[in-house]
């Protein structure tokens, strides 16, 4: 097997895991989302100190977090990853799967726009009919729901400025993450205790089968993102780019057929919308 081929393997293979994460945090359900977020913090935090101890990278992680300049990078990285995480479990939890669908499927326009604005990349005529459309699609969901379509474009906006972040940040995906979970891990670890005295928290009310599923969330949270750190170095991101597109296709699924979240059909006209600007 070449390194394409088993490099478009493990990045599909990251990407579905993403996708159906959304199952795994269901199961999760009767806690507040911050709560989970802090318990993703710490756990997270704890498996990628074993990683890193095992790569052996803890001298080049440290001498990197010493720059002020990197770790300034390193906290508005993570302050959007926590942004991120906490927007989709919020949403999932609360029942807005094909939210956090719309979301990922705008996040690729939206990192089309930071390259327009923050490095003034001249777009072409297929990408300016994109913008267009995302803008309509915008209008047309913000109707159907009522609403403006919040959590999406949090989730869009989040993950596209971190990806943003990520190229000021001189460390491999792995120890990047590890530096950025390791910022976070006191503010969680607070808020945790703080919330440990509720009845309804984890530390109260959990279950033996939920603390399985709570422990777990550092591994869920590093695997695929090692996985797609692998697939990364090996495929063009002409490659990588598309693999992506299995996130929300899977959430929209899980959010319509497997959770029966309300589709009308002026919310499919919107959806459609997206999916043009992304065929553009």
């Amino acid at each position: 097997m070449d390194s394409t081929t088993r490099g478009v393997r493990v990045g599909l293979l990251a990407y579905t895991i993403w996708g159906f994460l959304t199952v795994y945090w269901k199961q999760l359900d009767a806690f507040d989302a911050i709560e989970l977020i802090g318990w993703r913090i710490v756990c997270a935090s704890v498996f990628m100190m074993l990683v890193v101890t095992v790569r052996g990278a803890w001298p080049s992680l440290t001498a990197t977090m010493r720059d002020p300049g990197t770790l300034r990078w390193l906290l508005l990285a993570a302050v959007l990853l926590t942004s991120n995480w906490f927007s989709y479990v919020w949403a999932v939890v609360n029942d807005r799967v094909i939210e956090t669908a719309l979301g990922y499927f705008m996040a690729p326009l939206a990192t089309m726009a930071i390259g327009v604005v923050l490095f003034h990349e001249t777009p072409t005529r297929a990408q300016r009919f994109a913008f267009g459309c995302a803008a309509v699609a915008v209008v047309v969901l913000t109707v159907s729901y009522g609403r403006l379509p919040w959590v999406a474009l949090i989730l869009a906006g989040t993950w596209s400025f971190y990806g943003f972040t990520k190229r000021r940040v001189a460390l491999p995906a792995v120890e990047s993450l590890a530096g950025e979970t390791l910022i976070l891990v006191a503010p969680a670890t607070a808020l945790l205790v703080a919330l440990s005295s509720r009845p309804d928290s984890v530390v109260q009310s959990a279950t033996a089968t939920e603390w399985v599923f709570v422990l777990g969330t550092g591994v869920i949270t590093a695997v695929p993102l090692m996985l797609f750190a692998s697939a990364a170095t090996s495929i063009p991101f002409t490659l990588l780019g598309p693999l992506n597109l299995v996130v929300p296709v899977i959430n929209f699924g899980l959010g319509w057929v497997v959770y029966d979240e309300p589709m009308p059909l002026d919310r499919l006209v919107g959806f459609a919308f997206i999916w043009v600007a992304l065929a553009a």
